[in-house]
């Protein structure tokens, strides 16, 4: 096995653990759950990059690498919704995935067609948005629970413990919304882009 499946079979593992950590409602849990996804989210950088680098492309890794990706962002969401600091909807993570898994499904039908449809700027767009937000909310719940565990830090807060969890609360809310919202945009996009390729018109 060459080194970009490995760094993406080890993608797929990482979110594993990811998942693992998160089950504990822990704030040190949640700590080590952030360093497990940034490095789950560095192999999804760099496995590709290496493969094209130094022309590595494997017909598993074709297969397995969007896999990874979509483990990784549905641990991700998944999982963010047990944190009981959020308000995430699990109608808008319903939507974030419904809009992954159908892309998936025109991208598989494409390829049994001979066709390949390429990820454009809209669906990388999407990749770095929903990556950021996890990396955002959780790391502002890390944040949270350290300044206010700390009694320094906490009383030189400018605001208390509860205002400063109802901020956290509506951030997650809004910013899921926004999330799911362009998440879905882009579906729509991808597929009038590609409504030809995918031979809709037959409907």
């Amino acid at each position: 096995m060459n080194l970009p499946n490995t760094l993406t079979v080890a993608r797929c593992i990482l979110a594993g653990i990811f998942v693992v950590l998160m089950s504990f409602d822990h704030s040190l849990c949640y700590f080590i759950a952030y360093i497990v996804f940034v490095l789950a989210a560095l192999t999804d950088y760099y496995d590709g990059k290496i493969a094209r680098e130094q022309n590595l492309i494997t017909n598993f890794g074709k297969l397995l690498d969007p896999v990874a990706d979509k483990i990784l962002m549905v641990a991700g969401f998944i999982m963010l919704m047990r944190v009981p600091d959020l308000s995430i909807p699990a109608w808008a993570v319903i939507a974030i995935l419904a809009r992954e898994y159908l892309i998936t499904g025109a991208r598989t039908l494409a390829a049994s067609e001979g066709a390949i449809l390429p990820a454009n700027v809209w669906g990388k767009a999407k990749t770095v948005i929903q990556m950021a937000y996890v990396f955002v909310i959780l790391a502002l719940v890390i944040v949270h629970r350290f300044v206010y565990y700390m009694p320094p830090l906490r009383d030189a807060m400018p605001c208390t413990e509860e205002f400063s969890a109802q901020i956290l609360h509506w951030l997650s809310f809004g910013g899921i919304i926004l999330v799911s919202i362009y998440t879905v945009v882009s579906g729509i996009q991808f597929t009038w882009a590609n409504w030809n390729a995918l031979k809709l018109h037959d409907i």
